[in-house]
């Protein structure tokens, strides 16, 4: 499974379980907006869309041994 949150030149979003819920979220960080017209959400210049394996939570929160 996947995990998606977007970035902006100065903000980075939290990480959402599907991509519908970060594109909600997208806006509050000036990430882009819902266009009501066509329904597609459209990205500000320089944001990016990040995408992430679950698993990697798991890997950050290890330590070497």
């Amino acid at each position: 499974m996947s995990r998606y949150r977007f970035i902006t030149p100065n903000r980075t979003g939290k990480w959402y379980p599907d991509l519908e819920t970060a594109k909600q979220f997208a806006a509050e960080i000036g990430a882009g907006f819902l266009d009501s017209r066509t329904g597609r959400f459209v990205t500000y210049v320089g944001t990016k869309l990040e995408i992430g394996a679950l698993h990697e939570d798991l890997e950050e929160g290890l330590e070497a041994a």
